[in-house]
């Protein structure tokens, strides 16, 4: 007898059939229901901002007002969060031609007009300037406690009024996403994109940690000195549907949103898995291998030491980073990339250690749209399909092996409880 298990596979599903005398659990966020309406649930958040005065109070007089949103890359529904802040913004008087929507892209490509258009909506692309942030195009307004220059966007540092929006979620190294690193590192300069970065060597930069968290810290101080006014940021449930919004002071209206995202993506096991089948999320989650990571990385946590992950994730644009495809098919073995990021940390090629450091004690299958090659290049076992990943799996550690799926692998974070 088996349980037959669908998984997100770029934009559509692949289906997985398991044997229940092995199966351990299916481990989904505690989903909490999307709100009724999600424009409304914006509106609310605005009108009731977090230890600040309203937007529309805040932003008269302004003339010069920049919108930090997201890219390609996450699901941030900018399209749904622009239309009631730039209300807002007219309602303080401020004109459309006064406001610049700028994508923050950190050190990923840009986008095209239409992927533009795509993110925030036709009517907002239509009404006001929309541009990729230009890690060229950077200035140096001071530096961090840690020394880590603060270079930003120079469309950004010429605002006048700078507001931050995003969606909540685990982020491997910074904790969670959002808040302030709408601005850094997504709006700054290749030097301090790769300096922030750079934290994700010392102790404390982990997932769901904020106290304590040199990467976290570094970018609050950094949001401190660029002069980040406010934030919109929503949490999303796995059907990224709006289940919460939060406005107001960049770092007290954050960490509000952050309980929500606890309250759904922590999530308890009674032991470690010997087998976890992970899937990134679908689009645009595992668009390629370096995005996938974040849910390779949060299974990790689940499978025991000699235990075996099998990623599910398309990775239609391979790779997805030169510098980490330059690392991990350079790379000899998995030590390779762990010790030249002691020697020079390179942004980028930084995700081929996260990797590493988890392929060193646990084995990985890949299922996805990559070339066997590629795929074994990163020093994973290439399957054609996540029942033929499994099979294998099965004949390595034995017919006994306890399996845990997790089907939003990049939002759900595991531990095992204390009292196990």
């Amino acid at each position: 007898m088996s349980t037959q298990i669908s998984l997100k596979y770029g934009k559509g599903t692949l289906e997985v059939a398991v044997p229940k005398e092995n199966l351990m659990g299916i481990l989904e966020p505690a989903d909490l229901p999307g709100v009724p309406d999600e424009l409304e649930e914006i509106r609310q958040a605005l009108a009731n901002p977090i230890e600040s005065e309203p937007l529309a109070v805040m932003a008269k007089g302004k003339e010069n007002v920049v919108i930090l949103v997201s890219d390609i890359t996450r699901p941030s529904p900018s399209h749904k969060i622009l239309p009631p802040i730039v209300e807002e913004l007219n309602k303080a008087g401020v004109r459309d031609d006064q406001i610049t929507v700028v994508f923050g892209l950190g050190f990923h490509r840009g986008h095209t007009r239409e992927e533009q258009e795509q993110l925030v909506g036709k009517e907002m692309f239509a009404r006001l300037r929309c541009l990729d942030h230009d890690r060229n195009d950077c200035v140096h307004i001071g530096n961090t406690s840690r020394g880590t220059p603060v270079e930003i966007f120079r469309k950004v540092a010429e605002a006048d009024f700078l507001i931050a929006t995003g969606n909540i979620e685990f982020h491997y190294n910074a904790g969670y996403t959002a808040g302030d690193k709408a601005l850094f590192p997504g709006v700054c300069s290749q030097k301090s994109v790769e300096a922030n970065h750079q934290s994700m060597i010392h102790p404390g930069t982990e997932t769901g940690k904020l106290e304590g968290n040199p990467m976290r810290e570094d970018i609050e101080e950094a949001g401190g000195l660029a002069g980040v006014k406010f934030i919109v940021n929503v949490v999303l449930n796995s059907k990224k549907e709006i289940v919460k919004a939060v406005a107001g002071h960049r770092i007290k209206a954050h960490r509000e949103g952050v309980k929500w995202v606890d309250k759904m993506y922590k999530r308890s096991i009674p032991h470690l898995a010997d087998i976890v089948i992970a899937s990134s999320g679908g689009s645009p989650k595992d668009i390629n291998l370096y995005q996938a990571q974040k849910g390779f990385e949060n299974a990790s946590y689940a499978v025991r030491k000699g235990g075996i992950i099998i990623l599910v994730a398309e990775c239609p644009e391979h790779y997805g980073e030169p510098l980490f495809e330059g690392w991990i098919t350079r790379a000899q073995s998995v030590d390779d990339p762990i010790k030249w990021v002691q020697e020079k940390f390179v942004l980028g090629a930084h995700k081929a250690v996260v990797f590493c450091q988890v392929l060193k004690e646990k084995d990985g299958y890949l299922v996805s749209e990559m070339p066997e090659d590629m795929v074994k290049n990163c020093f994973f076992h290439p399957a054609a399909t996540v029942e033929e990943a499994l099979e294998q799996a099965l004949e390595k550690l034995g017919r006994d092996a306890k399996i845990l799926v997790m089907p939003n692998a990049n939002t759900t974070v595991p531990f095992v409880a204390k009292n196990n």
